[in-house]
């Protein structure tokens, strides 16, 4: 865990003369402020400013002033850049130019959601599964998608031309502190997986938005684009972010947690699922439609993989990459918290493929919202949704 006398000297011992601020918008898109060594004290004592006006629903040009201050904890080299003259990443939170903290910034209505779950007890570690394509670039014609190549599910080369990217990717994530997991082909041409291994949710959260970026960099240095829209091909499986959950501290809590979640999903969906074609993948290719849960079943909403000597754990199938996994994960846990609080149960597992299930066994089930516009309406009128989002997310997103 690095201080501020840490960085400062790590920049000084290092050759690093190029610092980037980060931080991420309301929909988890990240964006940076670049400054020199010399500045890192002052970026530590007063914060830098920025225009938060120009980001998305960080507010308008009445207050536009904003203050970035490192996080030093979250130091990471940027192993793409040069070694002679290293560039390095800080993760900062965001306040006002008096000091208070900016409470639309999503990573702090995570540590609040975390600090709140803390209060009763309660650690919830988080693991996610992000699917994602790979296209060749066609400058002629950038609209068109040709996939990086024709494999299948854990195929392996030469019809898999994606294993030494994905290798890239894991090196590059390891040189920056990040752990994968596993990873392989996933179902569609083109399409790919890459797994963690679980964390607290703050870690967790910053690992995803880093793995993304990364996924991103390293496509475009072998002239390829990444893409984790939630349906790039019409026909082909959609690109999921499957999120695991589990319980640190009383496993013996997790199945009221599951009910909370549940019990919470569609008024959440908006933000698990934000973007247009994100409810053209729910419902076909293990992508979930109706909320619902068991054990194992990949049809269902939510899964209880099995686990040999492990911790349980929840799987949930819905969410896609486009979602900002600072709020996801900040909703998940206020959700199950709530079924704790209230001591909600779940019901009876579902122990059907829901893809070949009659419509006698579906018509029985809530479905999630059929769109975005329902997906909108739903959170605008939650209460649950008020109390922990910010109005200027749903305005936001709207």
């Amino acid at each position: 865990m690095y201080t501020q006398e840490d960085v400062i000297t790590f920049v000084e011992e290092e050759n690093v003369k190029f610092i980037k601020l980060a931080f991420f918008d309301v929909f988890g898109v990240q964006k940076n402020i670049s400054i020199l060594p010399r500045e890192l004290p002052r970026a530590f004592a007063e914060g830098i400013s920025f225009d938060a006006s120009a980001i998305a629903g960080f507010g308008d040009e009445g207050k536009s002033d904003l203050f970035l201050h490192p996080d030093p904890t979250t130091l990471c080299i940027l192993p793409w850049r040069p070694m002679d003259g290293r560039v390095i990443r800080l993760t900062c939170d965001v306040r006002h130019p008096d000091g208070t903290q900016f409470q639309a910034d999503s990573r702090w209505l995570l540590k609040q959601a975390v600090a709140e779950a803390g209060k009763a007890g309660i650690e919830v570690d988080f693991g996610a599964e992000v699917e994602f394509y790979l296209f060749q670039r066609e400058e002629a014609d950038p609209a068109l998608r040709i996939p990086f190549d024709q494999a299948g599910y854990m195929d392996v080369p030469p019809k898999d031309r994606g294993e030494d990217i994905r290798r890239e990717i894991c090196f590059t994530l390891i040189e920056m502190g990040i752990q994968p997991e596993a990873s392989h082909h996933e179902e569609g041409p083109g399409q790919n997986e890459i797994d963690f291994r679980y964390s607290d949710a703050l870690t967790a959260a910053d690992q995803t938005t880093t793995f993304k970026w990364v996924v991103e960099m390293v496509a475009a240095g072998n002239g390829l684009e990444a893409d984790f829209t939630p349906k790039p091909l019409p026909k082909e499986a959609g690109n999921g972010m499957h999120i695991n959950l589990s319980l640190r501290t009383d496993a013996t809590l997790q199945s009221a947690f599951l009910a909370g979640i549940l019990a919470h999903i569609p008024e959440m969906t908006l933000f698990l699922n934000p973007h247009a074609d994100s409810f053209l993948r729910l419902g076909e290719k293990k992508a979930p439609r109706y909320i619902s849960w068991s054990h194992e079943n990949r049809s269902t909403l939510i899964r209880i993989p099995a686990v040999k000597g492990g911790r349980s754990r929840i799987e949930l199938r819905s969410p896609d990459p486009m979602a900002n996994p600072y709020l996801c994960y900040a909703l998940l846990i206020h959700a199950g918290m709530d079924g704790i609080r209230r001591n909600l149960q779940a019901g009876d597992p579902l122990d059907v493929n829901l893809y070949t299930a009659g419509s006698d066994i579906t018509r029985t089930l809530q479905a999630l919202p059929a769109d975005r516009q329902a997906a909108w309406k739903c959170a605008a009128s939650s209460e649950f949704i008020a109390q922990h989002v910010p109005k200027a997310y749903l305005d936001a997103y709207r």
